[in-house]
């Protein structure tokens, strides 16, 4: 575990810049969070593939007893000086370092599909959560990846995307380890969306993203006018069978 440091190092503006000015993860953490719910007091909330641990930070914020699972030390070590700093466990995803039904709540924003094994990831998220506890998470799916597949193998280096998945898939998979899909929602769900998101990934990164921010409001308009089937995200929530 990486001791936290108070108030020392990286503002809290910082991160909340590199986190949330950004094209989809204003959006997407977002929608996750608040299927979480905004009073969390009582509850342990895992992030799984956390990072800094700045997202389970803001469950911490919402009362919950937060906790975030990665394996990059190094962010761990930013992260512990962020003001709601969860508490930050190095771990890997395939073999979580915790006890059956430890958490109330488990978190994963765009982290399965950088997975060696994918499913046996969610069995590690499905073991860890308490019958009747929830799961919130995000994938890529690119479900158009075929019409610019020079994009899409840029986009797959750049980040080592190993799988993407749908809701379809992920139900499927879920359902394998004892979990019961909510809901679900798809982010840049327009070709030409879809496009944006993937020349932005391959092209312009994380600088790309994050400069991109403005047009927020004009993707979710457009995603409100498209069907709720496909797009370049998936988000999923999803429930653990009590028996």
């Amino acid at each position: 575990m990486c001791p936290r440091v108070a108030r020392v190092g990286i503002p809290d503006a910082v991160a909340f810049a590199g986190h949330q000015v950004h094209v989809c993860r204003y959006r997407e953490a977002g929608r996750l969070l608040r299927w979480l719910g905004d009073d969390l007091r009582g509850q342990t909330v895992l992030d799984i593939a956390g990072g800094d641990g700045y997202w389970a930070g803001q469950a911490r914020r919402r009362g919950a007893r937060a906790v975030s699972v990665d394996l990059a030390r190094h962010k761990m070590v930013r992260g512990a000086r962020l003001r709601h700093a969860p508490a930050l466990v190095e771990g890997d995803a395939l073999r979580l370092p915790l006890r059956d039904a430890a958490a109330d709540k488990v978190m994963s924003i765009c982290a399965i599909e950088h997975f060696d094994d994918g499913p046996a990831a969610l069995a590690e998220m499905s073991r860890v959560l308490r019958p009747g506890g929830e799961l919130v998470m995000s994938a890529d799916c690119l479900s158009r990846r075929a019409l610019w597949p020079e994009l899409f193998e840029a986009h797959r280096r750049r980040y080592h995307v190993q799988r993407t998945y749908t809701h379809e898939s992920l139900a499927e998979l879920l359902g394998a380890v004892g979990l019961d899909v909510l809901e679900h929602s798809y982010q840049f769900r327009g070709r030409a969306a879809e496009r944006a998101y993937l020349t932005l990934s391959a092209r312009g990164g994380r600088v790309g993203f994050n400069a991109a921010a403005p047009l927020i409001p004009l993707v979710s308009f457009d995603d409100a006018r498209q069907p709720n089937t496909r797009g370049s995200i998936v988000l999923i929530r999803a429930r653990k069978r009590s028996v």
